[in-house]
């Protein structure tokens, strides 16, 4: 017997007492987070949500077994965000679906979550209407027609069925209920109910595709409801996506147990700590940068000088030389040679002893 077939379903019960100290420490790291984040001015906080946001888009993906472009995704993200960035690269229109539903869900989390904007997000990951080879119902509830809905996994003849979702003739009440009480229950702690939602959501599995994937992403909106911000600088697919295995057990095991879902939930907020520890990593390299910036704002530069100098600073991979300079900013041999020669006599290059026939070059260490 699955939970939804519990008598009292969906009325869920957990332990607060049990949870509350795991609650309190994930809500003061999330707190000192986005403190640190503010104090490091506003372009800077637009560069690590533009990071966020493209791997929380690829790692969701990437649970499913959906493998996109990551430098797409960022491209996509950047366009409609407005943001002035260089060398972005065309998206296909899958990538553009999946960054239409997540920019929806993070960029205007204090909107109603209806029926038909669900609807909208599930058209929006399935543009074709296909899903692999399978044409399936988008933009609707999945319908009769298709039969019990199971999660499955192994070889034909061998199947292992994990979870079987709410038969279709349910859906419109079981979605009522949900939407509802996402919707409008503000008698629990916003983190708590992101938690929630995402079990919740998953176990209804409304859809015939992509149920995971909206299942993280109304997490990430009540995420957003929780810090009061549309920018996201932790990325919880991230981490799910490093735990996969465990978070499939707890969701199985969770789904056939009972109405208590503490273990759901402290599995839930460990996952969340974890990617607010995580994010630190991120958050110490925009550190840096900005510390750079700011150390050398009297210094001037050329367009080119401060293109190529943000490459360095993303840990530019390989050995810089004059052609790749030449190359990646689109100008000829001999004024990538002085553009470097230039920031060398500034202090802010060093060439790198050896070099030989070509010549490499790195930034400066400026304290």
């Amino acid at each position: 017997m699955y939970i939804h077939q519990l008598k009292n379903w969906p009325s869920f019960d957990w332990d607060n007492e049990k949870l509350a100290q795991l609650l309190a420490e994930v809500r003061h790291k999330q707190g000192k987070l986005i403190g640190r984040m503010e104090a490091i001015g506003f372009k800077f906080r637009e560069e690590a949500a533009l990071q966020t946001l493209t791997l929380e888009i690829v790692k969701s993906n990437e649970i499913e077994g959906q493998f996109l472009n990551q430098e797409q995704v960022r491209s996509s993200i950047a366009r409609r965000l407005g943001l002035d960035v260089a060398g972005l690269v065309p998206s296909d229109r899958n990538v553009e679906g999946v960054v239409e539903l997540m920019l929806d869900a993070t960029q205007h989390f204090d909107k109603t979550l209806s029926d038909e904007r669900l609807f909208g997000w599930h058209a929006a990951l399935f543009p074709t209407g296909r899903s692999g080879m399978h044409k399936i119902v988008v933009g609707n509830w999945r319908g009769i027609e298709v039969g019990p809905l199971q999660v499955v996994s192994g070889p034909i003849g061998r199947e292992k069925v994990h979870y079987e979702a709410p038969e279709a003739t349910l859906l419109e009440n079981e979605m009522k209920q949900f939407l509802d009480w996402f919707n409008h229950e503000m008698n629990i702690d916003p983190v708590l109910k992101a938690a929630v939602a995402h079990l919740w959501f998953v176990t209804i599995h409304p859809f015939n595709d992509g149920n995971g994937r909206i299942a993280r992403a109304i997490a990430d909106m009540q995420l957003a409801r929780a810090d009061k911000s549309s920018q996201r600088f932790y990325s919880m697919s991230a981490q799910i996506e490093r735990e996969k295995k465990d978070y499939y057990d707890m969701l199985e095991n969770t789904q056939k147990g009972t109405l208590d879902i503490t273990d759901w939930i402290g599995w839930f907020l460990n996952c969340l700590d974890r990617a607010v520890v995580s994010a630190d990593l991120t958050l110490a390299a925009i550190l840096k940068k900005a510390a750079f910036w700011e150390r050398i704002s009297n210094v001037p530069m050329n367009p080119r000088q401060h293109f190529m100098t943000n490459k360095l600073l993303d840990d530019f991979f390989g050995k810089l030389t004059s052609s790749k300079w030449a190359k990646m900013t689109k100008c000829s041999p001999d004024t990538a040679l002085r553009d470097i020669q230039d920031l060398i006599e500034k202090g802010l290059m060093i060439k790198e002893e050896g070099g030989g026939r070509s010549s490499s070059y790195r930034l400066n260490d400026i304290k």
